[in-house]
């Protein structure tokens, strides 16, 4: 296969603050590296969860006050924290490399000028549920692994490898190279996600919200998925949109019995 490096890759920082229950407990399990954890002192329902979990790994959970958690994170905080290192950015390259290692079709996510980290959170949340093999971002103008985006994934951020590229038109044309569909979800362009074959490898691009696909975008895509609705409100969250669409890749995938 041809492949090249697009964009940066690499570490998103050196050290970085997450919260909440489930993102801390995911980053711990996955064998991140941890330097501090702290919980409010009035969290003893978590406190014997988080000692068992740390104390393999040689880290001490730090009690302390709750106004801590209050003057540093947003609200959902749960009165936990933890310092980590950085995830790391991957390579387009490395990330078209992952599903053949795996003896798996390729399907991936690219996001085009997405800014909501809440659904940047959703969504790869829903890639780790639906076998994603990676997500695309771009590195302007654009959501990143931002605390905020990993409280949001529930702990999935640990697991769903991200690219982030300076620009995903870029992306999009190393991934056709190496034999990848681009499928662009619009609603008002192409056929019904359930008509289209998806069991080939895909990489389906996801638009902004409110704005949707770009038009330069559009032009660098194979086909275009849609989601006819019939309600009052004619549009979808990002990332309802992206479960529908990647979950219909499952069922095909499933029921054609190739490997996924």
């Amino acid at each position: 296969m041809k492949t090249k490096k697009t964009g940066p890759a690499g570490k998103s920082g050196s050290d970085e603050w997450i919260y909440g229950l489930n993102p801390v407990l995911e980053a711990i399990r996955s064998g991140r590296k941890i330097k501090s954890v702290l919980v409010a002192a009035s969290r003893k329902d978590i406190a014997s969860e988080l000692e068992s979990e740390l104390a393999p790994r040689g880290v001490r959970l730090q009690r302390t006050d709750a106004s801590f958690f209050d003057g540093r994170f947003p609200k959902g905080h749960q009165g936990l924290a933890a310092l980590v290192e950085a995830r790391e950015y991957k390579s387009v390259e490395e990330l078209i490399g992952i599903p053949g290692d795996k003896g798996q079709v390729p399907l991936f996510l690219i996001l085009d000028c997405l800014e909501d980290p809440r659904n940047f959170g959703a969504i790869l949340r829903v890639a780790d549920a639906a076998g994603v093999h990676g997500v695309v971002i771009q590195s302007h103008r654009s959501v990143a692994l931002s605390p905020e985006a990993v409280k949001a994934s529930a702990g999935a951020a640990e697991y769903v490898p991200v690219a982030m590229v300076s620009n995903i038109k870029h992306a999009m044309r190393e991934m056709k190279e190496n034999g990848l569909v681009i499928v662009g979800a619009e609603a008002e362009m192409g056929s019904p996600a359930w008509e289209l074959d998806l069991r080939v490898p895909l990489a389906i691009v996801i638009g902004s919200e409110g704005r949707g696909l770009r038009k330069t975008v559009k032009e660098g895509c194979d086909l275009f998925a849609s989601l006819p609705m019939r309600g009052a409100v004619n549009s979808l969250n990002a990332s309802v949109a992206t479960g529908i669409i990647t979950f219909e890749v499952m069922r095909q995938r499933t029921t054609s019995g190739k490997t996924y």
